[in-house]
């Protein structure tokens, strides 16, 4: 019993620390250790050597009376923690409570046997419900063992959550957030959104007053050209681009990806749906085009049609890698901002000139989350094919 109660609670505060729940795993901890140190003391002290050797008996237990005691008060403020997380910690404190109260009877040699049955019995199932919960929902990613809320709650911060949000800031799993996100950027919106790299500014093709915003929004230089997503290859074949069988099998090959591809530009962009804003994306002769490997985002470009895309940060800044930067960074001069949690990368995506492919291969523009030597052994097993 002492063994198997010590290995269960070990296991519990394992499982919690795993999932950064650092009271309830530092309390399975110490309630291990306690549960272990009074069972192995009753062992002990049930062996005839083992008592001369802790020379526990009447008059000599003050040592292990106040020990007892410390447990008291230690697992007191363990209870108004735990009331505080969950219905499981706290009654696996209250029960240690009791556990202490029989070690300090036992100390006092007064702890009635039927009384420490009963608290073992309660605090072996609480341990091993608590356990297994732990164990089930994690295993699982959701509770399906339920651990109860808690019972006290801090109201300072829910009142610190309700604080205005400078735009729209719909979560990305709903799909209501994607809703209404597309429907700002049909109007003319300009909007911070996940891709398979860093977060990025995005602005519908049809609009070309929402990238010129885009612009002013970064206080990026003109000089610079904005990109285009599409959410597949299959898109650009509709539009029928001036492409030769190389340059299609190479984008192939790296759609969809962090790689985006700089061709020719021409009329073809309008039959993709680029529209008023043909203009303002890309140079006078190129345009640079990349298929996001992004469920969210890909949804939302069928929704929307072509996206002009840059990096969401200031011109000079490093990539937003999580909403929370785009929000804060420029949420106050954003419709809106799809929240999507963590960014998948920390850099944005790689760069390769393709506009002359078939003549002299390809160029790396901008090294990102791809590398270069990457790039470069798709390109040749490619060109070998």
């Amino acid at each position: 019993l002492i063994l198997i109660g010590g290995f269960v609670q070990l296991l519990a505060g394992f499982l919690a620390f795993r999932k950064y729940d650092h009271l309830g795993g530092a309390a399975f901890l110490t309630f291990s250790a306690l549960w272990s140190s009074y069972g192995a003391t009753k062992v002990l002290c049930a062996a005839p050597v083992s008592g001369h050797l802790l020379d526990i008996g009447a008059g000599n237990t003050e040592g292990f009376t106040a020990g007892s005691i410390a447990f008291l008060v230690l697992n007191a403020f363990l209870i108004i923690l735990a009331s505080s997380f969950n219905v499981v910690l706290l009654c696996l404190t209250l029960a240690m409570e009791l556990l202490t109260i029989c070690f300090l009877l036992f100390t006092l040699e007064k702890l009635p046997l039927p009384f420490e049955i009963v608290v073992l019995s309660i605090l072996s199932a609480i341990c091993f419900y608590g356990a297994t919960a732990s164990l089930t929902n994690c295993m699982f990613g959701k509770d399906l063992l339920m651990m109860g809320p808690p019972l006290l709650t801090v109201q300072s911060s829910k009142k610190d959550r309700e604080d205005p949000l400078p735009c729209v800031c719909p979560k990305s799993h709903l799909t209501s957030g994607l809703r209404t996100i597309a429907e700002l950027l049909n109007t003319g919106a300009v909007c911070g959104v996940p891709t398979d790299t860093v977060y990025a500014l995005a602005a519908s093709c049809k609009h070309p007053q929402a990238i010129e915003k885009v612009y002013r929004i970064k206080d990026r230089p003109q000089e610079k050209p904005i990109c285009i997503f599409i959410s597949n290859l299959e898109q650009l074949r509709a539009a029928a681009p001036p492409i030769s069988p190389l340059l299609w099998e190479f984008m192939e090959n790296v759609y969809p990806g962090g790689i985006g591809c700089i061709i020719q530009k021409g009329e073809w962009l309008k039959k993709l749906g680029v529209g008023a804003g043909y203009s303002r994306v890309g140079t006078q002769d190129s345009i640079m085009i990349r298929v996001p490997d992004l469920t969210v985002l890909v949804h939302l470009i069928d929704m929307t049609g072509p996206l002009a895309i840059t990096s969401a940060n200031p011109s000079g800044e490093v990539d937003s890698t999580h909403h929370d930067m785009v929000i804060s960074r420029l949420g106050h001069k954003l419709e809106g901002v799809l929240c999507d949690g963590e960014s998948d990368e920390v850099v944005a995506s790689t760069v390769v000139n393709c506009t002359k492919i078939d003549e002299s291969g390809i160029t790396i523009v901008r090294e990102g989350c791809i590398p270069a030597g990457k790039v470069m052994q798709i390109f040749e097993r490619v060109k070998n094919r």
